[in-house]
């Protein structure tokens, strides 16, 4: 067994999380009561024990917006107390008329290696997350995610299909920055149509060299761990992005939802364990350069 890299987990405290306290809000991944209560570091590494995985990668939660700084800052700490995460991708709102005041403050957390904001819109609104579909081609937004190479950041981009040109655009006026695509490209229409929108997407993405693709979060749109799934989706994304281009995260303890994490790691394991080069790629290497951890 390799060491595994987890390029995409949450710890939280349900304090903190405007959709984990009040009413139950809907969310992508359909109901979340499971999930609506602290999910502290100790319980990440028990879900995580006896699979392989020695570094992770915290991704924001999408703490109230004005406390961006806090929810870093919180994950820093948690960090130096226990050792894990190992990484941090923050939060920062790119549509304010200059981001760089809020990635100054960022720039004081050491484990800061890029910022998502999500961009996702979709016509059903439980998939709608952004306000606007066309948020990648706002002018305020390109510049301000371009700014992104003064830090030597990366982007996580979180978008649907219908929305990958304007994203590969985005891309591509900021040659600078590393794009981390959130999930796949999270193909949620199952039909020939869907995936054919979907694969078209992908290779226009992939044609820009500065985005990689993150497998993760594969369960989101039918709420089980299923393999064939799984490997359907990696081997069409490896076969248009490169393996070196490729990378795995879990999505715990969302995906904790329908599964465990030493099942969710046998279906990666088992769709590239026919080839050592492409499992190295995906499970380590690339989350290894793309959010630099140290060996």
């Amino acid at each position: 067994m390799i060491g595994i890299i987890d390029a995409h987990h949450h710890i939280w405290r349900q304090a903190d999380l405007p959709w984990l306290v009040g009413p139950m809000q809907p969310r992508i991944f359909g109901p979340y009561e499971p999930i609506r209560r602290d999910y502290p570091l100790r319980e990440y590494l028990d879900d995580l024990g006896g699979n392989g995985v020695v570094k992770s990668v915290y991704v924001q939660t999408n703490w109230a917006k004005a406390r961006f700084e806090d929810e870093t800052a919180w994950v820093q700490r948690t960090s130096a107390e226990t050792g894990w995460p190992h990484a941090i991708v923050a939060y920062a709102d790119f549509g304010a008329d200059d981001v760089r005041p809020q990635l100054d403050r960022l720039k004081r957390y050491p484990l800061v290696r890029g910022v998502r904001m999500q961009l996702h819109w979709h016509q059903n609104p439980l998939y709608r997350f952004a306000p606007r579909a066309d948020l990648c081609a706002d002018p305020t937004l390109r510049r301000n995610i371009a700014r992104l190479a003064d830090y030597g950041w990366s982007f996580d981009l979180q978008v649907f299909a219908p929305q990958m040109p304007d994203a590969a655009t985005l891309a591509e006026t900021c040659p600078k920055v590393t794009f981390v695509l959130q999930h796949a490209g999270m193909l949620e229409d199952l039909s020939p149509a869907g995936r054919s929108a979907w694969r078209a997407g992908m290779i226009r993405l992939a044609a820009c060299p500065n985005i990689v693709c993150k497998l993760s979060g594969l369960g989101t749109f039918i709420h089980r761990n299923d393999p064939a799934h799984i490997a359907g989706i990696v081997s069409e994304t490896v076969a248009i992005f490169g393996a070196d281009r490729c990378l795995f995260g879990s999505n715990f303890p969302i995906e904790k939802l329908w599964t465990g994490y030493g099942d969710l790691i046998d279906a990666y394991l088992d769709t590239v364990k026919t080839n050592p080069r492409h499992r190295d790629a995906i499970l380590r290497d690339t989350a290894m350069r793309v959010y630099r951890l140290a060996p």
